[in-house]
């Protein structure tokens, strides 16, 4: 590495996550998660990951003393990435990262130790910006999503959500290589939620490919038939997301391409309000049925 390559250290907590959103991330194809972690993804800019529990060879003690010792050299200098719901009932004893004096340290004493010096922290995939399925009603383990924690607590460090269960892996790499060439994203740039516009910025609905069956009115009766798939729970008129134009699995489908309709798990509504997810769960004025 050019010793002129300027290194941005990064520490990926994982906190009640089925760990989906960084098997997603992992299939990134361009760049491939080997150039992402290796090579300069910005030239003159290189990612540094430091601490992730499930890529990194090292474990135990030794690999927490990284991520610590990082937070206290690098203040202010280091981004932070967070995957999953972070349970907070009763004082957090739902899930740990590493120990502290042989006693473990909960996952939201460390997602709140590790924001407070970030130079900003990054909620990658519905749990972590939302709550999502962990806090999901009725939530006994006080599942909550990074942003709202931390407004709890008065931390006021940038947290960027790039929301999806899981979420698309250019949405991940688009958001870090724009933060490498331009720094943190401005309000404008951002949504209600916190998304990047660029990823976020459209209903599902608007460029759907079967949005000519809504506006004539033709919907499907069941999976499988032509026509709009709002009447079998489609959550596409309410959700954000560039699904329909940058498509799955290197450009070869999406939910509704297959049939399967959308179930709006970029939204804060995910689950308890889109759900049944097969099931209309939301009113729209749609034209006369025709089909």
């Amino acid at each position: 590495m050019d010793s002129k390559t300027i290194e941005y250290p990064v520490i990926w907590l994982q906190c009640a996550t089925c760990t989906g959103c960084l098997i997603s991330i992992l299939n990134s194809v361009s760049p491939t998660i080997k150039n992402v972690l290796i090579d300069e993804v910005i030239p003159g800019k290189h990612v540094n990951l430091r601490f992730n529990a499930t890529v990194m060879a090292g474990a135990g003690d030794l690999a927490i003393a990284i991520a610590e010792e990082t937070v206290k050299k690098v203040k202010g200098g280091y981004l932070l990435i967070v995957d999953g719901s972070i349970p907070t009932a009763k004082n957090g004893v739902y899930g740990s990262i590493g120990e502290r004096n042989h006693q473990p340290v909960s996952m939201v004493e460390r997602v709140i130790e590790f924001s407070r010096d970030a130079l900003a922290v990054m909620a990658v995939g519905t749990c972590a910006t939302f709550g999502g399925i962990p806090a999901a009603a009725p939530n006994p383990t006080g599942c909550q999503g990074l942003k709202e924690l931390l407004e709890s607590k008065g931390i006021k460090t940038p947290v960027i959500n790039v929301a999806g269960c899981p979420p698309h892996p250019d949405w991940f790499v688009g958001t870090v290589a724009s933060l490498l060439l331009s720094g943190l994203p401005s309000a404008d740039q951002l949504d209600d939620f916190g998304r990047p516009l660029t990823f976020y910025g459209k209903l599902i609905h608007e460029n759907c490919q079967r949005r000519a069956y809504f506006d004539e009115g033709k919907f499907a009766k069941k999976h499988g038939d032509p026509g709009c798939l709002y009447e079998l729970g489609c959550k596409g008129p309410i959700t954000y997301a560039d699904c329909p134009t940058r498509l799955w699995n290197t450009g070869v489908n999406w939910c509704v391409g297959s049939g399967g309709g959308c179930h709006g798990c970029t939204q804060p509504e995910f689950p308890d309000l889109v759900s049944p997810l097969y099931v209309k769960t939301i009113e729209i004025e749609t034209a006369p049925n025709k089909l």
